[in-house]
């Protein structure tokens, strides 16, 4: 879907504000939900400009409200991505209950604490 249908698409239609972001992650957004067929469409929202300060452009991506539940998948599908790359989740995840020690929340070393610190990463846990 091209951006010029998603227009077409939501002409008359009712959208609502489902993500707010900075542009760039906005346009990523948009990109990934007009590539799985969703139409969409990015609104920038009123800056606050007080006295001295302005903050950052915030940009929503509205969708049909049906569309939502895709929407909500895809951007899971993305932070599981994210989580991925960074590699500090452990591969399979045992629960608490099951083991002695409960796995480093940073680096995931089910180990002793060693002075309150995880053993793998140093973190302070106590």
């Amino acid at each position: 879907m091209t951006k010029d249908e998603a227009l077409k698409a939501l002409a008359d239609a009712e959208v609502v504000p489902c993500v707010s972001a900075g542009i760039a992650d906005a346009k990523e957004i948009l990109d990934v939900c007009l590539a799985a067929g969703i139409p969409a469409i990015l609104d920038r929202q009123d800056s606050c400009q007080g006295h001295g300060h302005a903050c950052a452009v915030r940009i929503d991506l509205c969708v049909k409200p049906e569309d939502l539940p895709k929407v909500m998948a895809i951007m899971h599908a993305r932070w599981q991505s994210l989580l991925d790359q960074e590699g500090t989740l452990p591969s399979q995840t045992v629960p608490a209950a099951e083991c002695e020690d409960p796995p480093c929340p940073a680096c995931g070393t089910a180990a002793p604490l060693q002075d309150g610190a995880c053993t793998g990463c140093g973190l302070q846990l106590e």
